[in-house]
């Protein structure tokens, strides 16, 4: 015979599902999960189709789409994550809130840790970590990396047999592009190809800056005497901003101009026409050459001796010594 009254037979019932314990205890992971799931899934499905077209930067080149794909699948990824935390603590606030435990907070009796939900936690965070620099290593290398500066010696090279060389040339505060292939004339406009690997070849003719055509998914550092190569396939037509994106002095944020994608036989005619115009310009250039000495604008700090390898012959460059 029970020592136990009805009374306080429901009481003890009572505080134990308030505490936590009780044959009447919701199973409160599988409720989570049960929101979260479908939530994620609806999420993942909108933003792949909805937004994953739309982020940039686009896919007007090859490594412009690369970069497009790694953000997308890093948003797809996250997206679950995100939930599943917004959740938990949604549901954490809504089921133990303070108001429904009468009294001072206190931990339950029934309170312990629970080793599975420990090691999927752990097993399922280290596991999208591993993924992604797996992922992230593959990209760099099984689709010849995403439009990066590959240096002087690149560690791959494209596979097309005709890649166009374009070299960008920076200066305080200006790029200029030289298209060795036309005679080498050098125009402030950066004018491609559609369909056509470019060769990028960056240098610098002063202080360091960094070559950034957002659009086409290229970053590459200027550096004096340094040929930064970088490649991409240009994929459509378009236009595309040049920035610098290296602190190269005063007028930093004012150092950019814009470029644009054409159609072959448009740029064969821009060229051509181009090459004509600055014949008589392009003469008075130094002799092409993928690194130039910087002493242009008085930027070599006396440590070029004047005349040379002199970018003219008919005009004296570089810093000239001061009377004292």
């Amino acid at each position: 015979m029970s020592n136990t009254t009805p009374g306080a037979s429901a009481s003890s019932s009572a505080e134990a599902d308030r505490s936590g314990g009780g044959s009447g205890e919701p199973h409160h992971f599988r409720r989570m999960v049960m929101v979260w799931a479908p939530l994620a899934v609806v999420a993942d499905v909108l933003f792949y189709f909805l937004a994953g077209p739309h982020i940039p930067p686009g896919k007007m080149t090859s490594s412009a789409g690369g970069a497009q794909l790694d953000f997308n699948i890093l948003f797809i990824i996250a997206l679950p994550v995100i939930l599943g935390v917004w959740i938990f603590m949604g549901y954490s606030i809504w089921s133990w809130r303070a108001s429904r435990l009468p009294g001072d907070p206190e931990v339950s009796p029934n309170s312990h840790g629970n080793f599975k939900v420990q090691f999927g936690w752990i097993a399922g965070t280290s596991s999208i970590v591993i993924g992604l620099f797996v992922f992230g290593t593959l990209q760099l290398i099984v689709p010849a990396g995403a439009g990066g500066g590959e240096g002087p010696t690149p560690i791959w090279t494209p596979q097309s047999g005709t890649v166009l060389p374009v070299q960008v040339i920076a200066q305080q505060w200006k790029f200029t592009y030289r298209y060795p292939t036309f005679g080498g004339f050098e125009t402030t406009s950066l004018v491609l190809p559609n369909d056509t690997t470019i060769a990028f070849h960056v240098t610098s003719l002063d202080v360091i800056h960094d070559f950034w055509a957002y659009q086409l998914g290229v970053k590459a550092d200027a550096n004096p005497q340094a040929d930064n190569v970088a490649f991409t396939t240009t994929n459509h037509v378009g236009g595309f901003t040049v920035r610098c994106d290296e602190l190269c002095g005063l007028w930093h944020g004012a150092m950019f101009n814009y470029g644009k994608v054409v159609s072959k036989a448009a740029f064969e005619t821009w060229a051509e026409t181009t090459k004509t115009a600055l014949a008589d310009n392009t003469k008075y250039l130094p002799p092409f050459a993928w690194t130039y000495i910087p002493d242009a604008n008085g930027a070599d700090g006396l440590y070029y001796p004047d005349n040379v390898d002199p970018y003219s012959k008919i005009e004296i460059y570089g810093a000239q010594k001061t009377k004292v």
